[in-house]
């Protein structure tokens, strides 16, 4: 009912778009929070289930990149202009979500797992009521955004902090924007009281609250993971995250201002049936949603099945391939299980996808060097900032690897 009641909130906002979608090709599929491709139509009918479609994408490239560089376990970490976007990855396999919470509503709808933060290079420092250094939720934009953009923007933000740091070259030009000002960067900071490395150090802690959330809070060591950095400014603040945690290495994919653009081309055709379980055969329930998935995406679909289950009593429910799997799952998230309780199955869950014909892995390498740290290196889509203590060296794809020396 909650998702009926989201949707129809939205069906005014789509509403214009679906007469064109109407017209547009038979080929022509848009991406879902789950991370698969669906035809435009269909997506449009059921606006809820794209909700973090953007973000989806560059998890997915995130986690072949990272097992293209011979890591399976690892976050992503996707910081942009006005939100940081993290999600776990295992197994090469982002984690997914049987339920999102988003705008206070619950979202029953296949969703990755995926944490946003209001922290990104237009975040917008300032110092509250009781004096202490906030970093967003409130964001500058593109337009006027920070003050070293020229347009306008009088308010320090996170890139402002991190040109004033030169950690953004002083001579880079951006797009259209040209040279940045770093003299309008010194000076929104200086009329805001706040210092470039307070405004640093504030957002980088939110960033590892929210690495904390999709790791600690869910039963799993970072120290055994690499953080995979993306979006415009993930890069030139992943080093800093990954120390904070101790995690392994920090790993920037080729073309990392556009990770999700470039999870798109590479996302397989994919739809996932959810039925609730009341009972019965749990094989035949299965087998129902398999049929039934596997009739959206086509004959040749592969097929993947999981259960949602909880213990009798319980109010949340967790995902695993079969009932069997529960015990152990619980105690990983939960930190115990409850040996000889009951669980019950509360949900059948079916994935049918057809993999996409260009992969991730498919596109030609970027050209790297080895760099050891303190170093900034501005490529056209981002920046990367690798501290001293740290050197990057060129792996599978052009990823780059960087570790401490």
């Amino acid at each position: 009912m909650v998702t009926t009641v989201v949707e129809a909130f939205l069906e005014p906002v789509c509403a214009p778009y679906l007469e064109r979608v109407d017209g547009l090709a038979p080929a022509a599929f848009v991406m879902t929070s789950a991370g698969g491709l669906v035809p435009a139509l269909d997506a449009a009918r059921r606006a809820a289930a794209l909700l973090l479609s953007g973000p989806a994408g560059g998890v997915r490239a995130a986690a072949e990149v990272a097992a293209a560089c011979g890591f399976g376990d690892a976050v992503s970490f996707d910081m942009g202009g006005t939100s940081t976007d993290v999600c776990l990855i295992r197994g090469g396999v982002p984690e997914p979500a049987p339920q999102r919470v988003i705008a206070g509503l619950p979202i029953r709808l296949p969703a990755l797992d995926v944490h946003t933060i209001g922290a990104g290079g237009g975040s917008i420092a300032r110092v509250d009521a009781g004096g202490a250094l906030v970093v967003g939720p409130r964001s500058a934009g593109a337009v006027p955004g920070p003050a070293c953009y020229g347009r306008g923007g009088t308010e320090p933000t996170v890139t402002d902090a991190d040109l004033a740091l030169a950690r953004i070259p002083s001579d880079a030009a951006f797009a259209d924007l040209g040279v940045l000002d770093v003299g309008a960067a010194r000076a929104a900071l200086d009329r805001a009281g706040v210092t470039a490395e307070g405004v640093v150090r504030v957002v980088d802690a939110a960033m590892e609250r929210a690495v904390r959330v999709v790791t600690i809070e869910r039963g799993v060591d970072p120290r055994d993971l690499v953080l995979v950095a993306f979006g415009g400014a993930g890069p030139l603040h992943a080093c800093a995250i990954a120390a904070a945690l101790g995690m392994r290495a920090v790993i920037v994919p080729p073309r990392a201002g556009v990770c999700s653009a470039v999870g798109l081309l590479g996302a397989p055709r994919a739809r996932e049936v959810v039925r609730g379980h009341r009972g019965g055969s749990l094989a035949d329930a299965l087998d129902a949603v398999a049929a039934e998935a596997r009739a959206l995406v086509g004959a040749d679909a592969v097929l993947e099945t999981a259960v949602d289950c909880r213990y009798v009593g319980q109010s949340h429910e967790l995902t695993v391939a079969t009932p069997e799997d529960f015990p152990a799952e619980h105690e990983r998230r939960n930190g115990h299980e409850r040996p000889g309780a009951p669980v019950e199955i509360v949900a059948v869950r079916a994935r049918a996808s057809i993999a996409a014909p260009l992969q991730v892995t498919d596109l030609p390498p970027v050209d790297r060097a080895c760099v050891t740290g303190p170093s900034v290196v501005a490529e056209p889509d981002c920046t990367v900032w690798i501290p001293e203590g740290w050197r990057a060296d060129p792996r599978e794809l052009g990823a780059w690897v960087i570790e401490r020396t």
